[in-house]
């Protein structure tokens, strides 16, 4: 069943970037719990360079028209029957572990391709998906910018039934991230305040526009699931 969008490259063979989740119940939009607080990468050496926090929250729900075989039986799947929801930007590590390729997007001058490591736990009616650690590729800026910055994230996905329409049900995925940077050096100019705000609208759209679209594919596989399909085919293709 069940990592978020701007464009990615394309990852190694297999399986790709990371939404192959409960035979699709958690696809891809990955994320981390502040509580069990996993950094996707912690700065080695104290830095003297200031800080900017981004923090994005958002919650996206979609009604899902049941078959014979209930949406809640599909979500209780175990990780290792999960499908790879999106062969273009997940690939799976083991039975739990994904490896996600989230799309490029820019911020300021710099284009950014976040590369996350994400584990996925069963819950009651779905599961929470969890960053163990994240890595930034781009430019040589970019990139040196990977041991001084953390990240955590968490993306719980969901179903329940809040119709009178018992065919009806609800599948919801709210996810949290929350980045913490050393400002590169070249940026130290600008306020902390509008760099704080540009990251959290980078953030906001990345949620925004990924949350959907996963939320999608999630339907999509629920449908071929229950109609009988067992192929695990995978039904992303990479785009937005």
């Amino acid at each position: 069943m069940p990592p978020m969008a701007a464009s990615l490259r394309s990852p190694p063979p297999v399986p790709a970037a990371a939404a192959a989740f409960r035979r699709s119940r958690a696809a891809v939009v990955v994320c981390a719990s502040s509580s069990s607080s996993s950094s996707s990468s912690s700065p080695s050496t104290v830095s003297s360079a200031p800080k900017a926090r981004f923090v994005a929250r958002r919650s996206e729900s979609t009604s899902v028209q049941q078959l014979a075989r209930p949406l809640a039986e599909y979500m209780g799947l175990p990780a290792s029957q999960y499908s790879v929801l999106d062969a273009e930007r997940i690939e799976r590590v083991d039975e739990s572990t994904f490896r996600c390729y989230v799309y490029r997007f820019r911020f300021f001058a710099l284009e950014v391709c976040p590369v996350l490591l994400v584990r996925v736990d069963e819950e009651p009616n779905g599961c929470c998906i969890r960053l163990l650690s994240c890595k930034l590729e781009g430019s040589p800026l970019v990139e040196a910018q990977n041991d001084k910055f953390s990240a955590s994230m968490v993306n719980r996905v969901f179903c329940n039934n809040n119709s009178d329409d018992s065919t009806l049900q609800q599948l919801t995925s709210d996810a949290t991230i929350e980045v913490a940077i050393d400002i590169p050096f070249p940026f130290q100019a600008l306020p902390v305040e509008a760099i704080e705000s540009s990251g959290r609208q980078v953030l906001e759209q990345l949620l925004r526009v990924m949350l959907p679209r996963f939320l999608k594919q999630l339907d999509k596989d629920y449908q071929a699931w229950a109609s009988g399909d067992s192929s695990r085919k995978p039904l992303g293709t990479g785009e937005i």
